[in-house]
């Protein structure tokens, strides 16, 4: 029994899917951070943006060269896997800790009402297109 031409009835599907999951899984937080960071940006005087910027070139740049190691490690473990596999593949258990943990942190700082929106602005700005970046990366593998 066939669910979309690629699902069989165990829950098991092409490698190909897998790299599509995770990069939806990594890239729609990231738009949804991007498009908060940028908001924020808006409220922010004009006289504090050129640190921020600066920041926020920082945060992105290291957050891709982390989500890039991330994202190599997750490919090998997934090209490494039989032809067919289930989505629980997609990431090992930790990668799986990994991105609750870091939603269930970013719901969390959502209700924290001392944060500043230099942090939010600077921090989303940058944390966003990382993880846009990085679900490049894994749609880029499924071919």
């Amino acid at each position: 029994m066939y669910f979309c031409g690629e699902f069989q009835s165990k829950g098991k599907m092409k490698k190909h899917f897998l790299y599509l999951i995770a990069a939806i899984i990594w890239g729609i937080p990231g738009i949804i951070i991007t498009i908060k960071g940028i908001k924020t940006y808006t409220t922010i005087p004009g006289d504090e943006l050129w640190w921020l910027l600066l920041i926020t070139a920082g945060v992105i740049t290291g957050f891709i060269w982390m989500f890039r190691r991330i994202v190599e490690k997750y490919c090998a473990l997934i090209a490494a896997e039989p032809d067919k596999t289930t989505i629980l593949h997609t990431f090992p258990l930790r990668g799986w800790i990994l991105v609750i943990g870091m939603s269930c942190l970013g719901m969390a700082l959502k209700f924290i009402p001392f944060i500043p929106a230099e942090f939010t602005a600077s921090f989303y700005s940058g944390l966003g297109p990382a993880l846009i970046i990085a679900a490049i990366l894994f749609i880029k593998h499924s071919f």
